[in-house]
């Protein structure tokens, strides 16, 4: 994994460790968005384990014996998922550092993400995509989680991203996602996918924090070597691209999400929604970041250059929405990003959607991107116990997703604000 974990976790936090309960508990909502029919009016969710066991209404539809946690008049909806976070991307605070020049350890790092676990939580998200760690970091956030040694979302992690050499006159160090030609390219994805990776990410671009360009960088063949290293390995494969070239490439090469990009061409897009190829747009992410340039060490020049971006981003988006492309939320979020996830939704109304439209596109059109399409991002028999209340009908306004009240993970209450 590349590191050690050392038990830095267990002791404060296997006191936090939830057993199931031996009885079913059954959640009592005022109105339930199910994402699999209409909504339910006075709602019960049977809940045994991690998982649901009935959906029903009224009195007659609580088993006798259960547990019952009555949150009317409040509304469930699905546990959120946000299909494009680094969530162990964290910032000490070490004076005289930004988020992007502190260094710390990978194990101080994964431990003080904890919090932007927790923040994650409190936002209604209880699945994430983490689309890129160093040295183990992800895998490892990973296994605590599972564990029950550390609260936080459920994560599918893809390691270290794929990326070309770098110019310096300087040797690089070894990175095991280095990779420049189709041969390393399956080097480098198996190496990821033999760690443990859920995906495969690639960076088919430049762009990343203030850098907004989107210079392809892999080309289509090297694209290519990456989707069939991961589909033979059952895994699935997201593209980084900022610009248009790469995004254009990683549809011919048969990859599974496109992140970011902008300026998509009419013809990529309608083979995007051809093939079922999720667009996650991560438009709020270059608005959050020019809205604390001070506290990321940005000038004035960078954050127009961001809120640019911002609009080029919004404009594609608008265009998907036209096509019928699929789209999953992706926050995209970074060291004290954590807690603004469903910020992105509010770009999806702007592009066209309606709130119902958008809030299924991180719950339902999430839970189809991770391939769990009856597990995760729905409320049904069979599905992960991942239920989230709310004051207000997000369907209505998406303000109702300020006002998280309480919050259900895998059948354990892991937020209540009541």
């Amino acid at each position: 994994m590349g590191v050690t974990l050392a038990l830095f976790v267990m002791g404060a936090a296997l006191g936090a460790r939830s057993i199931a309960a031996a009885e079913p508990v059954a959640v009592r909502f005022g109105r339930l968005i199910t994402e699999t029919g209409p909504p339910v009016t006075d709602a019960v969710v049977v809940v045994d384990g991690e998982r649901v066991v009935a959906v029903g209404a009224g009195d007659a539809a609580l088993p006798h014996g259960a547990k019952v946690v009555d949150l009317r008049p409040l509304t469930g909806l699905p546990g959120m998922i946000d299909a494009h976070v680094h969530i162990t991307y964290v910032w000490g605070h070490t004076p005289g550092t930004t988020p992007w020049t502190e260094s710390l350890p990978t194990a101080v790092s994964v431990f003080l993400a904890q919090a932007n676990a927790r923040k994650t939580l409190e936002a209604g998200v209880t699945t994430v995509r983490d689309l890129g760690a160093s040295d183990g970091a992800s895998f490892a956030m990973r296994e605590l989680i599972d564990r029950g040694a550390m609260v936080g979302p459920r994560l599918f992690v893809a390691g270290c991203g794929l990326h070309v050499s770098g110019v310096s006159a300087q040797p690089a160090p070894p990175d095991p996602c280095r990779a420049d030609g189709p041969v390393e390219v399956l080097r480098a994805a198996r190496g990821q996918i033999a760690a443990g990776a859920d995906w495969v990410k690639m960076f088919g671009s430049t762009g990343s924090g203030e850098d907004v360009t989107g210079f392809e960088t892999f080309g289509l063949e090297e694209m290519q070597a990456a989707a069939a290293a991961a589909h033979r390995a059952g895994k699935k494969l997201a593209v980084h691209s900022y610009g248009p070239d790469g995004a254009r490439d990683a549809v011919k090469a048969g990859a599974d999400s496109v992140e970011h990009a902008v300026d998509v061409d009419d013809a990529t897009l309608s083979e995007m929604a051809r093939r079922g190829i999720f667009y996650v747009p991560t438009v709020d992410h270059n608005r959050y970041y020019a809205d604390h340039a001070a506290e990321y060490g940005y000038d004035a020049k960078a954050v127009a250059g961001l809120r640019a971006y911002v609009e080029r981003n919004l404009a594609t988006l608008r265009r998907a929405v036209a096509l019928h492309v699929k789209i999953a939320m992706g926050s995209d979020a970074v060291f004290s990003g954590f807690g603004e996830n469903t910020e992105e939704l509010g770009w999806f109304v702007k592009a066209g959607m309606a709130p119902a439209q958008a809030l299924a596109a991180a719950t339902i059109g999430g839970g189809e991107l991770l391939g769990k399409p009856r597990a995760l991002g729905v409320v049904m028999p069979g599905a992960f116990a991942d239920l989230v209340a709310v004051e207000g009908d997000p369907e209505q306004t998406l303000d109702a997703l300020h006002h998280v009240k309480w919050v259900m993970k895998g059948g354990q209450v892991v937020v209540d604000k009541r």
